[in-house]
């Protein structure tokens, strides 16, 4: 298992760990397996989209603006419901095949963090698992 850690910026940032969790699965030696990429946080998670093109993520961050506003009737006393709704709606972890040494992601794929209650350290935990 591996650790990546995360130093996140803004109340709301989308952080590319592609290279991040490519070079673990590298330097773990499997060939072919699965690889595990599992966010600790409720208020954070990861998901796998576009990651060519940065206007997809600011498209994304518009549209869960737009779909859990940060303000609203919620009832939590924390003040940060919007954060733990968009992540439990996401998911904190995806399962990535591993062949030939390599993640199995499509040409514009890319892995990201998304943090909905920062700034803040986050972990990223990979586990590599070999078939």
């Amino acid at each position: 298992m591996a650790v990546i850690r995360v130093r996140t910026t803004k109340h709301t940032s989308f952080v590319n760990i592609t290279n991040q969790v490519k070079e673990i699965v590298k330097n773990s030696g499997v060939k072919s397996g699965i690889c595990i990429v599992y966010v600790p946080h409720t208020t954070a998670c990861v998901f796998i989209n576009e990651g060519a093109d940065p206007d997809v993520i600011r498209d994304i961050a518009y549209s869960i603006e737009k779909l859990i506003p940060w303000r609203d009737n919620y009832a939590h006393s924390e003040g940060n419901s919007a954060a733990h709704i968009r992540s439990a709606i996401i998911g904190n972890s995806r399962v990535i095949p591993i062949e030939d040494g390599d993640l199995v992601l499509g040409t514009w794929e890319a892995i990201f963090l998304a943090e909905f209650d920062g700034p803040r350290e986050r972990k990223v935990i990979v586990k590599v698992i070999e078939d």
